[in-house]
C-alpha cells in the first residue's frame, strides 16, 4: 500500500506540474504570438527570393515588409523580378501598376582571351579573382581586363555565367536577371551592365594610351576615335582612351559602319559572341 501512495503521488505530482506547465505556455504563446501580417507574406511570395540586394534592402523579405508597410512606395526596385512582379505586387497593394525600368543585363567588356592578350606569368593557386589581383594586379599585360578565373560565376544567383575555351567568362543574356552581383565581385571591373535591348557594344575596359593597349591586345580599344569622328551620329564617344556607347541615343544610324571601321574589332554586336578566335 505504501508503494502504491508513493507511485500515486509521483505520478499524481508529475501530472500536475504538466499541467502547470502546459496552462503557461498556453498564456505566453497568446501573449506573445506573432501576429501575421497577410500583405507581407502575399508580396514575399511574388518576390523571386533571391536576396541580391539591388533593390537597396538586405533582401527580399525586408522589400516587401517596407511595401506592406507603406515605408515603401516604389514597386519596380526588384529588377530580378521584372515587369510581371511589379504588376502582381501592385495587384496586391491596390495600386496602379507602372513601366518597370529597362532590362539590364551584365556583358564581359572583355576580348583578351589566350593567344589575343598578353599573359605575364602563370597563375597556380586558388581560382579567385580577387586573390589574383593581389598579384601584380593580375596575370595579364593589361590589368583592366577579365581574369577568367570566375569569381562571377560563383555569384551568379541563376547560373547566366560559364568559362570560355580561351580563358574569360560569357553571360547568357537571356538567363541574367540584371541583379549586377557579378559587377560588384569583379574587382577589375570588367563586367558591364547594358540595356537588353542594346544592337552594339563595346568590348574593353582599357585605359591605357592607345599604343601600350595594342601591345598589351590586339582586340583592345586604342582610342583612335574613328568611330566618334567619322560617324557622329552613331553614338559612340572616346574618354580616358576608351570608346563607349551612349545607350540613350535613339538613332543608331551609323553604328555597323562604326563597328567595321574599328581598326581593333572591339565593337561588337550585343548579340553576338565576345570572343575572337584564335
Amino acid at each position: 500500500m505504501e508503494d502504491f501512495l508513493r507511485i500515486f503521488g509521483a505520478v499524481a505530482s508529475t501530472s500536475l506540474f504538466a499541467a502547470l506547465l502546459g496552462f503557461g505556455l498556453a498564456i505566453a504563446a497568446k501573449k506573445f504570438r506573432v501576429v501575421k501580417n497577410p500583405t507581407l507574406e502575399k508580396i514575399s511570395a511574388a518576390l523571386p527570393g533571391l536576396n541580391c540586394g539591388i533593390c537597396g534592402y538586405t533582401g527580399c523579405e525586408a522589400y516587401a515588409e517596407a511595401l506592406s508597410l507603406e515605408k515603401e512606395s516604389d514597386t519596380r526596385k526588384c529588377r530580378p523580378g521584372g515587369q510581371a512582379t511589379i504588376d502582381e505586387i501592385s495587384q496586391i497593394l491596390g495600386i496602379e501598376s507602372s513601366a518597370g525600368t529597362k532590362r539590364m543585363v551584365a556583358r564581359l567588356a572583355c576580348l583578351g582571351g589566350t593567344g589575343i592578350a598578353v599573359q605575364d606569368f602563370s597563375f597556380q593557386a586558388y581560382e579567385d579573382c580577387e586573390s589574383l589581383k593581389l598579384h601584380f594586379d593580375g596575370d595579364k599585360g593589361c590589368k583592366y581586363g577579365c581574369m577568367g578565373l570566375g569569381s562571377c560565376i560563383k555569384v551568379c544567383p541563376v547560373d547566366a555565367i560559364s568559362k570560355t575555351d580561351n580563358g574569360l567568362v560569357e553571360v547568357s543574356a537571356a538567363r541574367c536577371i540584371g541583379c549586377e552581383l557579378c559587377v560588384k565581385v569583379c574587382p577589375s571591373g570588367v563586367m558591364k551592365m547594358i540595356p537588353a535591348d542594346t544592337d552594339f557594344f563595346v568590348a574593353c575596359n582599357s585605359r591605357d594610351k592607345g599604343k601600350l593597349t595594342k601591345a598589351l591586345c590586339s582586340a583592345g580599344c586604342i582610342g583612335c576615335r574613328i568611330c566618334e569622328k567619322k560617324f557622329p551620329e552613331s553614338g559612340f564617344q572616346v574618354e580616358d582612351n576608351l570608346a563607349s556607347l551612349n545607350y540613350n541615343k535613339k538613332d543608331n544610324e551609323g553604328r555597323m559602319e562604326a563597328a567595321q571601321a574599328c581598326p581593333a574589332k572591339c565593337i561588337i554586336q550585343a548579340g553576338s559572341k565576345t570572343l575572337l578566335k584564335t
